[in-house]
This record gives C-alpha cells, sequence and structure tokens, in this order.
C-alpha cells in the first residue's frame, strides 16, 4: 500500500505527465527511479553529538545517485547570539547549491535518512519553503531500503548542473517575537522534543532545560508506525486534530530544539491534510537566548 497523501499527473496538451510526489515515497518507488535524471536523491544523514557521522557514513554507502546535504553547512546558516542552534539557509546560497546538485524548479527530489526523517523533513520543508512542491521524504528512509535489499555504493554520483530559482515563503515561518505575540492572541505551539527534555527533566544539547509556557508537547516519533515508517493519514489525522482543535491551521506553530524535528510535524500534517502550520525556525534554542523570554519546567 502506497501511503502518499498528495501523489498527482500534471496534464499538459492531452499528455500525462509523470507523478509528482509531494509527502512520501516508498522504496519500491524510488527503487524504480535511481537513475532517472528527473529525479535527484540527497543523503541528509546527521548526528546532532557528531556533526560529521553523516558524510563518513554516506561515503562508505548510500542510495546510488544521492547527494549528501550537511544539516550544519548547507542546510543552516551561521549561528549568532540571538539564533538557535540552526538558523535558516540563505535562500540565494542555498540555490546555488541546490543548482550545483543538478536540482532546477522541475526536478523530483527525493530525500532520506537513517533516523525516521528526523534530520531529512528539514530538507523537505526547506524545499518547500523555497518554492518547491516536487520533494518527498523516503518513507522509512535508509533501514528501509536495506531491509528490502536494495542497492547501495560508495560511488560518488556524476551530476550535471542545474538552474535551481528560490522563491521563499516567509509567511511559513516564525520567530520568538512573532511567537510572544501569537501566543498572546490564543494561537497554539506544539513542541515535537522529547517529554523529558519539554518537561526540563533533562537537556542534553541546550544551556537551559524545560519549555514555553502554553507549549504543548507532541514528540515527532509519535508520528510514526512501529517499522519505522509514517503512520496513515488518518492516524495522523487522529493525532493532531485533538490538539489543533478548532484552530485556523496556519495558527498553530511547530517547535523542537533548533527548527529541525518540527519539520517532521508538518510533513505529518501535510499528509494527514490539515496543512498550514507555521514553523519556530529558531525554536527552543532561540527563545532561551534572550533571558527575559519565559520557561517552564514540568507539565
Amino acid at each position: 500500500m502506497v501511503r502518499q497523501a498528495f501523489l498527482f499527473p500534471l496534464a499538459k496538451m492531452g499528455s500525462i505527465l509523470p507523478m509528482r510526489f509531494t509527502t512520501l515515497v516508498s522504496a519500491e518507488q524510488l527503487a524504480q527511479h535511481v537513475n532517472d535524471t528527473q529525479w535527484v536523491i540527497f543523503d541528509c544523514r546527521f548526528t546532532l553529538t557528531n556533526s560529521e557521522a553523516g558524510r563518513h557514513a554516506y561515503e562508505l554507502s548510500h542510495i546510488p545517485g544521492a547527494r549528501y546535504v550537511h544539516l550544519n553547512h548547507d542546510l543552516s546558516s551561521s549561528v549568532t547570539a540571538e539564533s538557535g542552534r540552526h538558523p535558516l539557509p540563505d535562500p540565494a546560497i542555498l540555490a546555488e547549491k541546490l543548482g550545483n546538485w543538478g536540482v532546477d524548479n522541475n526536478k523530483q527530489v527525493v530525500v532520506y535518512d537513517d533516523s525516521f526523517g528526523a534530520m531529512a523533513a528539514r530538507m523537505w520543508w526547506t524545499l518547500r519553503w523555497l518554492g518547491h512542491e516536487h520533494v518527498a521524504l523516503l518513507d522509512g528512509g535508509l533501514p528501509v531500503w536495506l531491509r528490502k535489499k536494495y542497492e547501495t555504493t560508495a560511488q560518488l554520483p556524476t551530476i550535471v548542473p542545474a538552474e535551481f530559482q528560490a522563491r521563499p515563503n516567509r509567511s511559513m515561518w516564525v520567530d520568538s517575537a512573532q511567537v510572544s505575540s501569537a501566543l498572546q492572541a490564543g494561537h497554539k505551539l506544539v513542541d515535537a522534543r522529547s517529554e523529558e527534555r519539554f518537561q526540563g527533566l533533562m537537556e542534553p544539547l541546550d544551556k537551559v532545560a524545560g519549555h514555553i509556557p502554553g507549549a504543548i508537547n507532541l514528540p515527532f516519533d509519535d508520528n510514526l508506525d512501529l517499522d519505522g515508517t509514517l503512520l496513515p493519514a488518518d492516524e495522523l489525522r487522529a493525532l493532531y486534530a485533538p490538539l489543533i482543535g478548532a484552530t485556523a491551521p496556519d495558527k498553530v506553530m511547530h517547535m523542537c530544539g533548533s527548527g529541525v524535528t518540527a519539520c517532521h510535524h508538518l510533513l505529518a500534517r501535510e499528509i494527514a491534510g490539515m496543512p498550514g502550520g507555521k514553523l519556530f525556525a529558531g525554536s527552543w534554542s532561540e527563545w532561551i537566548t534572550d533571558p527575559a523570554r519565559p520557561v517552564t519546567q514540568g507539565e
């Protein structure tokens, strides 16, 4: 069964163009397109505690044709005293990199990692922020690909450069000031971190433990089935509907530690047919740069 929320053909002058994947692609579907010049694959493996582990793993073995994208160097800009750990990348710089990787505005992009989409979802969201809708997460990631015994390689891909035009949509994300105002206006904020980090019982990455007063906790891995794939659309709707309630979709913000795993929520909502949420791009690590901002612990 293909669990794909938005999968549609585009018609042109009576002909049917290839299917476009905008949320998920299965291992079986990707295996049919590893040599397709209209598809570009990205390996997004990354470990927060060892920033080069993903690149090293890629150099040893990856899905054929995949390019490696680095969370810190490619999907983030430089950290400042006021930013979170992973500020959004400069659109012009990333657009140039995407062109050098062979991505134009018509290519089908597929992203994957080995952590259930926790890292790759950041690239999924980033491309959509830049105006590229035809991007999908490999459902289940590299573990499912390997479990199904599909090919891997250490060979680097041959890339034909292209031109990518970025059209960033500022309405898709919010900063700390906007979060403060939005919460006062009754908007909702959903935190994708683990329950232990949300409650402030542990904090392995940031200098302050706890959460933003009024935030709701939904760990990103609640989106996952037992096999590491995303839950079916109806189960995701059942998960998010009680959180969103009668709140307008664009008045629900999503955060995590640094704006990475929160993108998993936004992907899950898209699959569930509940799009429109906003990313708190700086998330917890940005919020705590100002000691005047309120912090709470416990439930």
